[in-house]
C-alpha cells in the first residue's frame, strides 16, 4: 500500500491493517515463506510510521491488540510500543517469552536481552 494511502486511513484502519500484517507474519514464519515476511516487515513499518507521524503519536492505539488471540500482533504490538508504554510493553514480552511459544518467544526474549543491554533503543 503507497505512503498516501495510508494517511488517508483512520487511526482504526490504520490499526486493523496492523493486526492483518501482523496475522500474515504470523503465517509466513510458521510456513518458512521469509521472503513473504520481509516484505510484510515493512508494509508494517509504514503503518508504524504512519502512525507516529499523527498528531499525539497515535501507536498508543496499538496498546488495545495487547489482549489479542494472535501471539505475532501482540508481539508487534508490544515492540511497537515500547517508547511509549514501556512498562505494559515489557510485561507482554515478557509474558510471550515465558510461553516458550516457538518463534515467538525467541523473538521477545531477543528484544528483552537488547532493551536490557541497551543495544535496542525503542523510538
Amino acid at each position: 500500500m503507497k505512503p498516501t494511502a495510508l494517511s488517508k486511513m483512520s487511526v482504526d484502519e490504520l490499526v486493523a491493517r496492523f493486526v492483518d500484517i501482523a496475522r500474515r507474519q504470523h503465517d509466513a514464519i510458521l510456513n518458512d515463506k521469509y521472503a513473504a515476511y520481509r516484505r510484510l516487515y515493512n508494509e508494517m513499518e509504514a503503518v508504524r510510521q504512519e502512525l507516529r507521524a499523527r498528531p499525539g503519536d497515535q501507536r498508543h492505539a496499538l496498546t488495545r491488540l495487547f489482549n489479542d488471540d494472535n501471539t505475532q500482533v501482540r508481539l508487534k504490538a508490544a515492540v511497537s510500543t515500547l517508547a511509549l508504554e514501556p512498562e505494559a510493553a515489557r510485561r507482554i514480552l515478557e509474558a510471550i517469552r515465558d510461553s516458550r511459544e516457538l518463534y515467538f518467544a525467541l523473538d521477545a526474549g531477543m528484544t528483552l536481552r537488547m532493551l536490557d543491554d541497551g543495544s535496542f533503543v525503542p523510538t
